[in-house]
């Protein structure tokens, strides 16, 4: 099965070491300095700093030679980029291939989940999305890890399973694809709100209270989206919530974190070498959620602290459960 995976940020290039020692994988990078790094030195310092790459992997900066012979085409853009990289490579893609997104957020304007873009610029091609508790560096390290393949036809499900399970990297499948996009896209958001609380040292109990609400949350849109409930009690839910939240190597919480202790947005984000999209997810979500008629108080406290309108120590004075509220759950 050939491959190409493009975006060479941390779980893009992840997700191209597992494939490339059992599959021909090819790297699209941006930046050509980048992917000669990739290609002819086997590192990526700018993403993956210390680690050794496949002797196996490719790289190149050419996005239509990246696509050209791939049978299997793999998004790791963010998805600010998601639609135009997609467009780009339309015109060299072969017809018909299975297309599988590694981004977690919604596009601003249409509110179009990943595959729904993918649906829109390449129809007829089955579109998937990648999901779960599945931090890059741990994966790199070796450690045993989950994910969820999410796609309509289980039978492309089980391919595309087949492909992407490697060692102890296991893949399940699941045909919910709502339900996984919404779970990922919007533990971004409540990862910000645990950040916060750690930067600010309110304690696990506020923090494991902001996270079990904010998966009432997410569950609460997903099933108005049209997901299933359990969905959001597994991988592509409560595991990526999990990990989003807790993990040190979680770019959303990262920014959480740093609010918390009192930087300015503006500042954290230039200092920064990834996208966290959990930034821009929370206005977008919020703008679902009325369509619905719904309301998500997480996502709307974040969305005013990342404007500037509410200090993090407010926010969460206001997230704080009040004793005549119900269990969210």
């Amino acid at each position: 099965m050939r491959v190409a995976v493009l975006g060479a940020g941390s779980w893009g290039t992840t997700m191209a070491s597992l494939l490339a020692p059992r599959h021909p994988t090819v790297l699209w990078a941006r930046d050509g300095d980048l992917a000669r790094s990739v290609d002819g030195d086997g590192v990526n310092t700018a993403y993956l700093p210390g680690f050794r790459l496949p002797g196996e992997l490719r790289a190149t900066a050419d996005l239509e030679e990246a696509v050209a012979d791939a049978d299997l085409l793999v998004l790791g853009v963010p998805t600010s980029g998601f639609r135009a990289v997609l467009e780009g490579a339309a015109r060299a893609v072969r017809p018909w291939i299975p297309v599988v997104s590694l981004a977690k957020g919604f596009e601003s304007g249409t509110h179009f989940r990943m595959t729904q873009i993918i649906e829109d610029v390449l129809p007829g091609h089955p579109a998937a999305a990648l999901t779960g508790p599945n931090i890059a560096r741990e994966i790199m390290e070796g450690k045993a890890a989950a994910a969820v393949v999410a796609t309509g036809d289980l039978a492309v499900a089980a391919e595309i399973q087949r492909v992407v399970t490697r060692g102890v990297f296991r893949v399940y499948v699941n045909d919910d694809v709502v339900g996984c996009e919404i779970g990922g896209a919007l533990k971004n958001v409540i990862a910000i709100a645990a950040g916060i609380g750690e930067g600010l040292g309110v304690g696990d109990n506020t923090r494991a209270a902001v996270m079990a609400r904010g998966l009432a949350e997410l569950t609460r849109l997903g099933v108005a989206m049209g997901a299933k409930p359990t969905t959001f009690a597994g991988l592509a839910g409560m595991g990526d919530l999990i990990a989003t939240c807790m993990s040190p190597y979680s770019r959303n919480r990262s920014v959480g974190e740093q609010l918390g202790k009192g930087r300015k947005l503006e500042e954290i984000l230039a200092s920064m070498q990834m996208v966290a999209e959990g930034v821009n997810t929370a206005v977008l979500a919020l703008e679902l959620a009325e369509r619905h008629g719904l309301e998500l108080p997480i996502c709307r406290m974040i969305d005013k602290v990342v404007r500037g309108e509410i200090a993090p120590m407010d926010a969460y004075y206001g997230l704080t459960p009040a004793g005549h509220e119900a269990d969210p759950g």
